[in-house]
């Protein structure tokens, strides 16, 4: 494939969004038009996941197409207080090294999440330029990881600090088009590109574009004792528009046809999110914490549809690179796969087996094609999630054949990664955050 023909590719990354934010996704309090039109003209994924239930997490699978409990950086829920011991190690292959050992400029915007500087980065692992917060996450006007005169900005391009002005969605926006467009020469305009966009929103806190005075008087970046829904839509409408105006910058630079745009979330949403019809959220294995409204635009390629395939964070990185033209790295195989001939109708949709793992309340769980196996603390489960989407009808003992198979293959999936010990830190949502999040007594009958 020649370097005229190799496609651009613009991967948006939204944090902590719900499967169901997206007015095309069923939300209807709101509208999100610019979402819905790429909707329209691409792929909608139906039954696409994300790696981990949290955020970091699913950043070390996405962005070495493996899962991500290869690496040690990768077990934490989230890489928080150990992210200057055990970030993505700067050796390993990833999807922005591949691309740009091929000949693709290469660019972060937004969130990277794998590792605090000196030892990791974004120019370490493959990225030629990086505008955005090396953390999980920042206020969206300070632009600070907490709340204080002491506390330093979270604000680099590069390796250097930096002060802007402005919402944050808005500033990364801003910068994603600038770059797009070349400006002060940021892009080799003469190669293909990579530009992988990774908002902070609509994580915490909860403020919109217009809420400048309610930033000034957090207390605490958690928030717990602010937002609503109103705010929340608030700040998924700046992301809508903030795609908006990205993907208007390619059509006015000619670039629209051959450039695939992917659009999706790192974990399911959180308190203000909305899930229907799934159940859960982020920290949890339930569909609702880790299904995500899942985009794709390939005009040249690839038709407008729905797709009922299975679909994992990993599986970017081979997709992607099969688009390009590239092989993967022989000595990290992904464990994701390249669904582009799928996505071109080259082959049809096919079943899955994904596994997942969460250490707060001990989760565990296997999607095989519609069944998928949970355990949460003692409790375990097996659903029908295509015919029981709301994951209330236990079929354990109906169907104790696959009930037996789906543990067992946990297991041996399990033993092949690092292990989970005492000093991998975990999040989960505790009675003590959310009125709905509590720890119910003991069944008074074996179900």
């Amino acid at each position: 494939m020649s370097s005229d023909q190799r496609p651009n590719i613009v991967f948006i990354l939204a944090d902590d969004l719900g499967w169901a934010d997206l007015s095309v996704y069923g939300q209807a309090d709101y509208q999100t038009p610019h979402l819905d039109a790429l909707a329209a003209q691409g792929v909608r994924f139906t039954q696409a996941y994300a790696n981990s239930a949290v955020c970091s997490a699913t950043r070390f699978a996405l962005i070495t197409g493996r899962y991500q409990y290869r690496l040690r950086g990768g077990l934490e829920e989230p890489l928080v207080r150990q992210a200057h011991v055990h970030g993505l190690p700067p050796g390993h292959p990833t999807l922005p090294s591949l691309l740009r050992d091929a000949g693709y400029d290469t660019a972060l915007i937004g969130k990277w999440h794998l590792g605090s500087l000196p030892h990791f980065g974004p120019l370490k692992s493959g990225y030629g330029h990086f505008f955005g917060n090396y953390g999980g996450a920042i206020d969206y006007f300070t632009h600070k990881p907490g709340v204080g005169e002491a506390v330093p900005r979270d604000l680099y391009e590069g390796e250097v600090p930096v002060e802007r002005v402005g919402y944050y969605t808005q500033l990364l926006a801003d910068e994603a088009v600038d770059w797009i467009q070349g400006k002060n020469g940021r892009r080799d305009t003469g190669k293909p590109f990579l530009l992988s966009l990774h908002f902070t929103a609509p994580h915490w806190p909860w403020v919109g574009p217009e809420d400048e005075e309610i930033s000034r008087s957090l207390k605490d970046l958690f928030h717990y004792d602010g937002g609503n829904l109103a705010t929340y839509a608030r700040m998924v409408r700046s992301l809508d528009q903030a795609v908006g105006q990205v993907l208007e910058a390619l059509r006015e630079q000619g670039l629209e046809r051959n450039t695939i745009v992917v659009f999706t979330s790192d974990n399911g949403g959180e308190r203000f999110s909305k899930t229907w019809p799934f159940t859960g959220q982020k920290t949890e294995l339930l569909e609702g914490g880790i299904r995500v409204p899942t985009l794709l635009r390939w005009p040249q390629r690839i038709a407008p549809q729905v797709s009922s395939q299975v679909a994992a964070s990993m599986d970017w990185l081979p997709t992607l690179l099969a688009a390009a033209g590239v092989a993967p790295d022989a000595d990290h195989a992904p464990d994701g796969d390249n669904l582009l001939p799928v996505l071109e109708g080259r082959a049809p949709p096919y079943a899955r087996t994904l596994f997942w793992r969460y250490k707060a309340q001990e989760q565990r769980a296997v999607r095989a094609g519609a069944f998928k196996y949970l355990k949460i603390n003692d409790n375990e489960f097996l659903f029908d999630v295509e015919d029981d989407a709301r994951e209330r009808a236990n079929l354990r003992h109906r169907h104790p054949e696959v009930f037996e198979s789906l543990k067992r293959q946990w297991e041996a999936w399990n033993a092949q990664f690092l292990p989970i010990t005492e000093e991998v830190f975990t999040h989960g949502v505790t009675p003590d955050i959310q009125a709905d999040r509590y720890a119910p007594q003991k069944p008074r009958r074996e179900l």
